[in-house]
């Protein structure tokens, strides 16, 4: 797999899924039997994945196996979740306890971890120990959006390796350039990302959104200029990217990136409970006949990016989406290829949710 490359895979079904990406990837190549392999989930706190907030354990679990069967038995599970929230906790709610236990695998609470100081250009940053010490690390973040730094994905992640004191640090000094810098100072070797079920504006989740893909690469920030856009941000959005990439860690550029999808996405999508109230609002303004899950979940995306901006109230036509409009001709705004005999079409199987912004701005402003 070459570092320019990104790799989609859509479904809800992480042990089918993440075996055939692993081997679209070539991972084993890489890897030596002696080698110590880290995983790194995103288990912010002690949620269910369904919440949108954490990273599946079903993909995981699959990787584990994955590499297990094929011989590389020194593998570690290693997370430290948000200050005030308690890691063991979260191994044990995440469903993580059950894994370390069928597959012989240790979870290392990077809170009880030692760590070194690490000068990166004019910082110096306080990093835990183990995600130095290994060597090949996987970053398995989950693609959501975030209150303060809008994303949260591959890039963000690797704020899980550092001290809870160094944490609150990050944030006096505006979260976005040491966490640039952090991903200099670790080196990530695979990310794939949790796209399954994301989080529609916050990091500890609440307001779940089924976007059903799982992406890999190697480039932490090429996958987070991917995955804005898939949320419906430009990059220059998050100014983590841009610092990222002025320091070398990556190349923010997707247009020439080469975007490999092992399948199509024929997945239909379904609603939360938990996100009901707040997403209603939302909804209310598409018309959905068996539309697939991410389509869906960009074009809600989409939606809330325009109510941030203050453009939601000017859309007074319902937007239509999903496969029960292929045959349907006439007027209308239609999202996706399915509807693409509507007057107003923005094509895409699936669209990015920037795209839909993008598509939604010119006929709204």
């Amino acid at each position: 797999m070459r570092q320019e490359q990104l790799m989609v895979i859509y479904g809800d079904q992480p042990r089918r899924m993440i075996p055939e990406l692993l081997d679209a990837i070539d991972l084993t190549a890489e890897l030596e039997k002696e080698h110590t392999i880290g995983l790194k989930p995103n288990l912010v706190l002690a949620r269910e994945s369904s919440s949108g907030a954490t990273t599946d354990p079903e993909i995981v679990e699959a990787t584990v196996q994955y590499l297990k069967e094929r011989g590389y038995n020194n593998l570690v599970i290693m997370e430290s979740s948000w200050v005030g929230d308690r890691t063991d906790r979260a191994f044990k709610v995440c469903g993580y306890e059950k894994i370390s236990r069928k597959y012989d695998v240790p979870l290392l609470d990077l809170k009880r971890d030692g760590y070194r100081e690490i000068r990166v250009g004019d910082l110096t940053l306080r990093v835990c120990n183990k995600p130095l010490e290994v060597d090949f690390l996987i970053n398995m973040p989950v693609l959501k959006a975030h209150c303060q730094t809008r994303l949260t994905c591959a890039l963000k992640n690797l704020k899980g390796c550092i001290p809870d004191n160094e944490k609150r640090r990050f944030h006096t000094m505006g979260l976005h350039k040491p966490i640039a810098y952090l991903n200099a100072a670790i080196k990530t070797h695979l990310i794939i990302v949790d796209g399954i079920i994301g989080d529609l504006t916050f990091e500890e989740g609440g307001t779940p959104v089924q976007m059903n893909r799982i992406i890999a690469g190697k480039d932490p920030v090429l996958v987070d200029a991917y995955a804005a856009q898939l949320i419906g941000y430009d990059i220059d959005d998050i100014p983590y990217i841009t610092m990222a990439e002025e320091i070398g860690v990556g190349s923010a550029n997707v247009s020439r990136a080469s975007i490999i999808e092992l399948n199509s996405d024929t997945y239909s999508h379904r609603s939360f409970k938990a996100s009901r109230r707040v997403v209603a609002g939302l909804t209310a303004h598409i018309e959905e006949s068996n539309a697939c899950s991410a389509c869906y979940g960009s074009l809600i995306h989409a939606l809330e990016r325009l109510r941030e901006k203050g453009l939601l109230f000017r859309l007074k036509e319902k937007l239509y989406i999903g496969q029960g409009y292929r045959r349907l001709k006439g007027d209308g705004i239609g999202i996706g290829t399915c509807t693409r005999g509507f007057s107003t079409n923005l094509p895409g199987c699936p669209p990015k949710a920037k795209d839909i912004v993008e598509f939604l701005e010119k006929l709204l402003v």
